[in-house]
C-alpha cells in the first residue's frame, strides 16, 4: 500500500506489485450443465487425415428464480476463464446461450436505467470503497483485480469507472461479468459509463466485431442489447459526500433560455447550436442530474453537452476551461477549475480515468501511466487523480515496444474516505492467443481526432 502524497511516489514506495499467474483466478466450480462439442483438426504428420476431438463444454444456465448468488458468479468467472483458453470465439454460445445472455442483460438494464445520473454512495465506518479505472476487455486482469482487492461484499463497495469494452479481446465477457455482479449486489457494485460504451467507439475499436464473431447470426441482436444497456449506465458518483468519480471528469454549465415555439408544425424541428460558446463555465451537480444520458453517442454540440463532457474531457496544466480540440469532444480544464469544483461542492478528491499510457505519452506536463495512476492537480481544497486498471495496455499494440504499464485500483477507507490508497499490479501472463477484432495498426490508440461525421451516421438519435 502506498502512502498518499502530493505527487506520485517513486516505484519503491508503491504497494508491492503482486506476481499474478493464471492460477490466481478463483477455483473452477462445477458447471450446472455441460454439452459435448466436436472439434475437427488436421493431423500434423498427415494433413490428409483428421483428428476428431470431443470435449465437455460447461454451459451456463439462468437460475429459475432469476436470483444470482456468489456460486453463480464464481461459476461465471471460471467458465469465462476456461472458454478463453479452450474454445474458439465462435463457440461462445455453447457456454453462454443467447437466452441466458438475454436474461442477464435485461435484469441488469432494468436496474441501471432506474439509477440517477450521479449516484450518491454513503458507506458506513465498517466499509471500504474500491475504485477501478478502464479495463478494456482484459478479462484475466479484471479477474486478478477482483481477487486481489477482494470480491464485492456488504462492507466492500466497488465503483467501476467505465471503458469495459474495446481493444481487448474479451470485452463481452468483461462487461457481462460486471453486469452479473451488479445484479447480484446492486447496492454495492456501481458501473459508470465510459466513452467506449457507445456505438461510435465500439464500431471502431473492436467490440461490435467481437460480438458478431462470438454470436454469429445472433450477433446483431446481442450487440443491440449491449448498446441499450450502455444507454442506462450512470455518469458519475459522489462517495461519502467528498469524492467525485467520473470517467472523463468535469463538465460545463448549460445556460437555459426560454425557447420560442413557432406556429404550425412542432414535431421534428431541429435546432442548431454553437459548439463553442463565447464563454465556458463549470457545471453543477444539479445540472449533471438533469442531463439526458440515454443517447448512444453523447453530443458534442447542442443543448445537452454534459454527458459528452463527463465521458471525454481531460485535465490540463493550463488554467481555465476550453474545448478539447485534440479529441474533438469534451473539455480541457485547469487546476483552477479543479479547485473551483472541489470548493463549490465541498469535495476533497476527483477520481477519473480515460487516459492510458498511449494517451499520456503525448501529454506534456503530466505523469505517465507506468504504475496505473497519476496525481494530476494538487490544489488547496484537494486533488485530482487519474486511475487506469488495464496493465500492459493495449492488448494489441502497434508500437515496436510495449508500454508494459501496470494497472492500479484505489481503496477509500473510513472514517473520511478522502485518503486514497493505491494498489498497482502487473498483467496476467501469458494471455491466451487470440486475433484482434480491430485494425490496431491503422486505428489510432488514444481516441484522438474523433470522427464526428461517423458518429452522426452511427447514431441517428443525435439531434443538433
Amino acid at each position: 500500500m502506498s502512502s498518499y502524497s502530493d505527487s506520485p511516489p517513486p516505484p519503491s514506495s508503491i504497494a508491492p506489485a503482486p506476481t499474478p499467474t493464471p492460477d490466481t483466478t478463483v477455483s473452477p466450480s462445477i458447471p450446472t450443465t455441460t454439452t459435448t462439442t466436436t472439434t475437427t483438426l488436421l493431423a500434423e504428420e498427415n494433413p490428409s487425415t483428421t483428428l476428431v476431438l470431443q470435449q465437455q463444454v460447461p454451459t451456463l444456465t439462468w437460475p429459475d428464480n432469476s436470483e444470482l448468488d456468489l456460486g453463480w458468479i464464481e461459476n461465471l468467472i471460471s467458465t469465462f476463464d476456461w472458454s478463453s483458453k479452450n474454445i474458439p470465439p465462435s463457440e461462445f454460445p455453447s457456454i453462454l446461450p443467447v437466452h441466458v445472455f438475454d436474461s442477464l442483460i435485461l435484469t441488469a438494464s432494468k436496474i441501471l436505467h432506474k439509477e440517477p445520473n450521479c449516484l450518491r454512495i454513503d458507506p458506513d465506518d465498517s466499509s471500504t470503497v474500491v475504485v477501478v479505472g478502464d479495463v478494456h476487455g482484459q478479462l484475466h486482469d479484471l479477474i486478478f483485480l477482483l481477487n486481489d482487492a477482494g470480491f464485492p461484499s456488504q462492507n466492500r463497495f466497488f465503483v467501476f469507472n467505465g471503458d469495459y469494452v474495446d481493444r481487448g479481446a474479451w470485452g463481452l465477457e468483461t462487461f457481462l461479468l460486471l453486469l452479473a455482479w451488479k445484479v447480484f449486489m446492486p447496492h454495492r457494485v456501481f458501473l459508470l459509463r465510459g466513452n467506449h460504451e457507445s456505438k461510435y467507439c465500439t464500431s471502431v475499436y473492436g467490440f461490435e466485431k467481437e460480438v458478431l464473431t462470438k454470436y454469429g447470426d445472433k450477433g446483431k441482436h446481442v450487440y443491440r442489447k449491449c448498446l441499450g444497456c450502455f444507454e442506462g449506465l450512470p455518469l458519475a458518483t459522489v462517495i461519502a459526500g467528498c469524492v467525485y468519480t467520473a470517467h472523463g471528469g468535469l463538465f460545463r454549465s448549460i445556460p437555459t433560455t426560454p425557447s420560442k415555439r413557432s406556429k404550425g408544425k412542432k414535431k421534428n424541428r431541429r435546432l442548431s447550436f454553437n459548439s463553442e460558446p463565447k464563454s465556458l463555465s463549470l457545471g453543477s451537480l444539479e445540472e449533471l442530474s438533469r442531463a439526458r444520458r440515454s443517447v448512444l453517442d453523447p453530443p458534442w454540440e447542442g443543448v445537452n453537452l454534459i454527458p459528452g463532457d463527463v465521458l471525454w474531457s481531460d485535465p490540463s496544466m493550463t488554467f481555465g476551461l476550453s474545448p478539447n480540440k485534440e479529441r474533438g469532444i469534451g473539455l480541457l480544464w485547469g487546476p483552477d477549475c479543479t479547485e473551483d469544483f472541489l470548493k463549490k461542492f465541498n469535495l476533497k478528491l476527483i477520481i477519473r480515468s480515460h487516459e492510458g499510457p498511449d494517451a499520456r505519452e503525448k501529454r506534456s506536463g503530466f505523469g505517465g501511466m507506468d504504475v496505473g495512476y497519476t496525481i494530476d492537480h494538487v490544489v488547496e481544497s484537494g486533488k485530482l487523480i487519474t486511475v487506469f486498471s488495464a496493465p500492459d495496455y493495449p492488448q494489441f499494440q502497434a508500437t515496436e515496444e510495449r508500454y508494459k504499464n501496470k494497472g492500479a485500483y484505489i481503496v477509500l477507507e473510513p472514517p473520511n474516505f478522502d485518503n486514497p490508497h493505491f494498489y498497482s499490479f502487473e498483467a496476467i501472463t501469458p494471455r491466451p492467443q487470440v486475433n484482434p477484432y480491430y485494425d490496431y495498426v491503422d486505428v489510432i490508440d488514444s481516441d484522438e481526432e474523433l470522427d464526428l461525421v461517423s458518429m452522426i451516421s452511427a447514431n441517428p438519435k443525435i439531434v443538433i
